[in-house]
């Protein structure tokens, strides 16, 4: 929920203290700071919240995700490279755990997992950025080459391949 403005103005109000001897310059100097500070930490305290865009807009997640994809249909599509599901699955939790870490929640995470819509938009772009490469529907060939040298390049998609 938002933080209104009068909240903050109340906030601000009741936390400072109030000058109780006639010394009004330095009271109504601390006062300002006091008041400054809370300012400051409310305002600070909101940035990750303002800050957090679709997961969909995450490059290093979104990446992730397409080359886990593309090295899963070259190990379905070339009959000499399988694809290292395990190691795909620890990238896909490490993925997670970066959204996580920046401020995403679990439901987000889970929302965004769960988005049919979005997982046809992926698997579009790994088949097209695969079709990049060389890889041509029906040739087993051109997978197996775009494979190995994904393999050879140390990419991360040859990471998941073996």
């Amino acid at each position: 929920m938002p933080i209104s403005a009068d909240i903050i103005a109340l906030i601000l109000y009741n936390a400072t203290p109030r000058p109780m001897c006639q010394c009004n310059r330095q009271h109504r100097d601390n006062d300002f700071m006091n008041r400054l500070f809370i300012l400051m930490t409310l305002t600070l305290a909101a940035q990750p919240a303002l800050a957090l865009g679709p997961l969909k807009d995450v490059a290093t997640v979104r990446d992730g995700i397409i080359a886990v994809g593309m090295a899963y249909e070259i190990g379905d599509k070339c009959g000499s490279i399988e694809a290292r599901y395990l190691r795909g699955l620890g990238l896909l939790n490490e993925l997670k755990a970066e959204a996580a870490s920046l401020g995403y929640s679990d439901a987000e995470i889970d929302a965004y997992i769960d988005d049919g819509a979005e997982k046809d938009r992926l698997e579009a772009l790994a088949r097209q950025q695969l079709a990049d490469l060389g890889a041509v529907p029906g040739d087993e060939a051109s997978y197996c080459a775009v494979g190995a040298a994904q393999i050879a390049a140390a990419t991360q998609v040859g990471q998941l391949l073996r």
